[in-house]
């Protein structure tokens, strides 16, 4: 019973998600110097998900708050994953990464929050009115887990379009685990 009220509720936002977003989303990583990702709680265990991901598939990507994470500067890409769009230390960095001229996308579940408001592009994952309370999906998880398998698809975008082999895509994973 459970299983299947995730899956159809995770379907349902996947397919009220713009169907374009993983194009535009390749395409503004392909004209970005360095990319650089960063959300908060689980959002921010979405975004390392895709983090490594994009490592795999050859870009130069950074997760905010590591101790290595170099600074942003004009021409990287910085995409925050917030569902609010307004947590505030993510607010903080969207401000840092305006200053010096960076690119900015904001993944999130609101057409329009603060992020938003300073971002180049809102990829609006489903519909505002479909993120109410969900019976044993609490405090995100409907966001999350949607976010998780829309970023894991546009990866699959990516390595398809690219034509990248498995592979390659082992040389590059972590041999030191």
């Amino acid at each position: 019973m459970h299983q299947q009220l995730v899956v159809e509720k995770i379907s349902s936002i996947l397919e009220a998600t713009d169907t374009a977003y993983d194009a535009k989303l390749t395409d503004l990583l392909d004209n970005a110097k360095r990319v650089f990702i960063s959300g908060a709680g689980r959002s921010k265990l979405v975004g390392n998900f895709f983090a490594m991901r994009l490592v795999h598939a050859g870009y130069d990507v950074s997760v905010v708050g590591e101790i290595v994470t170099p600074s942003i500067k004009a021409g990287d890409l910085l995409i925050i994953i917030s569902g609010s769009g307004e947590t505030e230390q993510l607010v903080a960095f969207t401000k840092s990464a305006r200053k010096v001229g960076a690119n900015i996308i904001l993944i999130s579940a609101k057409e329009s929050s603060t992020i938003g408001d300073m971002a180049d592009a809102v990829f609006q994952i489903g519909r505002a009115e479909q993120y109410g309370k969900v019976f044993g999906m609490p405090m995100g998880t409907v966001f999350e887990l949607s976010t998780l398998l829309f970023l894991e698809a546009t990866v699959s975008h990516i390595i398809h379009e690219k034509g990248i082999p498995e592979e390659v895509m082992r040389e590059r994973h972590a041999n030191l685990e």
